[in-house]
């Protein structure tokens, strides 16, 4: 019989198609703390928890790579799991785009392990076939589509470091022209805000330039705006956290993702800052033009 005096073992179950990021996260959780194991086989995962000498926080790698894995048996494991007084868990799946799977194959040259012998495009297609169930089930989904590793290390910190709950916020910047962000819980469109794209003297410059903020900012809608937007964001913050939502994404776009967008990202996750939440911030475009510009 479970003893109901003994504390909740908190357990992370980390799963997704292969070449999404699973390994990474593992090895994330294990440095905050928690006690890795990969690929264990379905079977031994409830005597685990059950032979816990601590309530140490556990992650557990699964994916379509276990010997005796299937939907159905993985979904049985997790909810008998979720129904344990013993655990406390979390089902994370970390997703992405097929698209970026392929790629991300091609790139190291292996081979899918749902399609040694045929091409990685049916293997990804096979795969998230497969593990779509178990998509639907999860507590956390990760799109880490556009993440490289130390994205994906901050994201997973910002989900499971031990400090608490505190709700952590990312604010970025992004061009419609290239598309919507993956994974944004709200997104608002700047393009109706004055461009200093068409002041030659501020072309070249970005939001983060004082001089393109006081441009935008000198529209006489930017500020009933940005207000409303900051109201809103403060508004929603208590209720999502005692929700139990641990990261909320905020995106702001335009038409280059280099000025208004920007400027609205900058002044939003300054203004959150001073309140004292944990806000981290990204600007799409910027990085990629910085990128480009490195010497080869």
């Amino acid at each position: 019989m479970p003893d109901p005096g003994k504390k909740a073992v908190p357990v992370v179950l980390v799963t997704g198609p292969s070449g999404a990021g699973r390994t990474t996260a593992i090895n994330v959780l294990e440095d905050l703390g928690f006690e890795a194991i990969d690929n264990l086989p379905l079977r031994l995962l409830p005597g685990l928890i059950d032979v816990a000498a601590e309530p140490r926080p556990m992650a557990l790698g699964l994916d379509s790579r276990n010997r005796d894995f299937s939907p159905r048996a993985l979904l049985d494991v997790i909810d008998m799991l979720a129904g344990r007084r013993e655990a406390e868990l979390t089902v994370l799946y970390l997703d992405s785009q097929p698209d970026v799977l392929l790629r991300r194959y091609s790139e190291t040259r292996r081979r899918h392990p749902l399609a040694p012998a045929e091409s990685p495009g049916e293997g990804v297609r096979r795969e998230l076939d497969l593990m779509a169930p178990i998509r639907d089930r999860a507590d956390t989904l990760l799109d880490t589509s556009e993440m490289n590793v130390h994205q994906l290390k901050a994201e997973i910190e910002r989900w499971f470091a031990p400090e608490g709950r505190a709700l952590a916020l990312s604010v970025q910047s992004f061009s419609y022209k290239r598309g919507m962000p993956h994974g944004i819980d709200m997104v608002f469109d700047c393009r109706f805000l004055a461009n200093p794209y068409w002041e030659p003297a501020l072309r070249q410059l970005s939001g983060e330039d004082q001089a393109v903020q006081d441009y935008v900012k000198a529209d006489p809608l930017y500020e009933p705006f940005f207000s409303r937007v900051l109201d809103m964001t403060r508004l929603l913050l208590p209720a999502y956290r005692d929700e139990g939502k641990s990261h909320l994404s905020i995106a702001f776009g335009c038409t280059g993702g280099q000025h208004r967008s920007v400027t609205m990202a900058e002044s939003l996750a300054k203004a959150l800052a001073e309140d004292g939440q944990q806000v981290s911030i990204r600007h799409r475009e910027l990085q990629g033009q910085r990128k480009s510009e490195r010497p080869g």
